[in-house]
């Protein structure tokens, strides 16, 4: 399991400018004051003052209720993590001699693969004497590219790896 990352911020008295930006709870800048100033006015507002931008000249601190801008960072987090997919590579495996049933079924498992977002390693193992029938095994693997073209776009070109062939494919982007 991964740790949550926490950000730290700083808050009211433990921020240690100087001179601040402040942003108020909208996020309409008021402007740039002393920090005592603008602890001041978030007191009167009832709010903390955090500095979200430390790194700034000078540093941007904002006023608003403390749990309701970690909950707020959450949510926008949350909604990041919802755009960026994941992409799996599955891998097909292959045998040299193989009947013409077993392959299309095979590459069906490619397409429903490949429509699911994810990226497919097919791989034909050579067993024992099968190694010397390398030019047969690049002949099964371009019949495989020539029945997946439809659907998918090759990624990386078929390649021995020791004992095996190996080819990376990836889906078609749909304009």
């Amino acid at each position: 399991m991964s740790k949550k990352f926490n950000k730290f911020y700083r808050i009211n008295q433990y921020i240690q400018a100087e001179k601040v930006r402040v942003v108020d709870e909208e996020g309409a800048q008021i402007g740039i004051m002393n920090f005592q100033e603008a602890l001041r006015k978030a007191q009167e507002k009832k709010l903390d003052l955090i500095e979200v931008g430390p790194k700034a000249v000078p540093p941007v601190c904002r006023i608003i209720d403390f749990k309701k801008f970690k909950y707020l960072e959450a949510k926008k987090e949350q909604e990041e993590k919802k755009k960026n997919k994941k992409t799996e590579i599955k891998e097909i495996r292959l045998g040299l001699f193989m009947a013409d049933n077993d392959l299309n079924f095979r590459l069906n498992h490619v397409e429903k693969f490949l429509k699911d977002g994810n990226k497919v390693k097919i791989t034909l193992k050579l067993r024992g004497r099968q190694i010397a029938k390398k030019d047969l095994a690049f002949q099964l693997i371009d019949k495989v590219k020539e029945k997946i073209s439809s659907f998918a776009k090759l990624e990386s070109d078929p390649k021995m790896i020791g004992k095996q062939l190996e080819m990376l494919v990836s889906p078609l982007k749909n304009k």
